[in-house]
């Protein structure tokens, strides 16, 4: 006997059927309100970064990051020297190579990966400046590389290229501590270096070198930066150290596989 086929009404909706609407419902939903909160997100974080940081502002990032070492008056304490007459220049020049805020207590503050925006170091600068004024900013044609290379050149060896190199691409220092290469730093923070004086290296005011005189070693080192070594590989510019060691190994070496290959040809 044939069994009788069940057919569904139809009228009748599975009973699947709800639950994928409601799934589909919430996808649907689900998106349309991550899709609008991130809209949202990217809209107020364009007008903050926007929007001009005031001093207030600064004082506030100050105490958060910085007071802990350099105290809420910017007094100084056990762990950080205090910041009277550091002045704006000084701040940019150590939070905007990742300096400051240190990481660790050490011989020397290393440079790393920057943690603030430049907003917000423009900020925190602004607001050391308007309570303990120091060096500020320089005219930008100070840092627009239009001096004379070739005296800024003689400027530089004469007192940079002891700790430097007089390629610019730095070296050791004793106890721990290095003059950083200058490949890669910019026009403000050579100027900063000069003024400032940071770490172990000395400040060269205005009667020591002049703006003039500033700008021609700016110049030097940008076009260090913009032109390949005339002599060929530089061997990371470290002078006759590399240049000896290249020539021991592969001279010597080379020397030592041939007398070995034509000893072995004469056998």
């Amino acid at each position: 006997m044939a069994r009788a086929t069940t057919r569904r009404s139809p009228g009748r909706r599975s009973p699947w059927a709800a639950a994928a609407l409601i799934g589909v419902g919430l996808l649907i939903t689900g998106g349309a309100y991550a899709g609008a909160s991130a809209a949202m997100a990217s809209t107020a974080e364009t007008t903050v970064a926007a929007a001009d940081l005031t001093v207030e502002d600064g004082q506030k990032l100050f105490q958060a990051n910085c007071a802990t070492c350099h105290g809420l008056d910017v007094q100084g304490t056990p762990d950080g020297p205090s910041l009277y007459g550091v002045g704006e220049l000084a701040v940019h020049f150590q939070m905007s190579t990742g300096r400051m805020p240190l990481q660790m207590q050490g011989p020397q503050a290393p440079q790393k990966p920057v943690q603030f925006t430049d907003e917000q170091i423009a900020a925190i600068g602004a607001y050391i400046q308007s309570i303990a004024p120091g060096p500020t900013f320089p005219d930008d044609e100070v840092l627009d590389g239009g001096g004379s290379a070739s005296e800024g050149g003689e400027l530089f060896r004469i007192n940079c290229a002891m700790c430097h190199n007089v390629a610019g691409a730095g070296g050791a220092l004793t106890e721990g501590k290095y003059a950083p290469g200058l490949h890669e730093t910019t026009p403000l923070n050579m100027y900063a270096a000069m003024v400032t004086g940071p770490q172990n290296m000395p400040v060269f005011n205005d009667m020591t070198l002049t703006t003039e005189e500033k700008r021609d070693i700016i110049s030097y080192l940008l076009f260090l930066q913009e032109n390949e070594s005339a002599g060929g590989f530089s061997l990371g510019s470290l002078g006759p150290v590399s240049e000896g060691l290249f020539i021991w190994i592969f001279g010597i070496g080379s020397l030592i596989a041939l007398t070995v290959w034509i000893t072995a040809k004469s056998n």
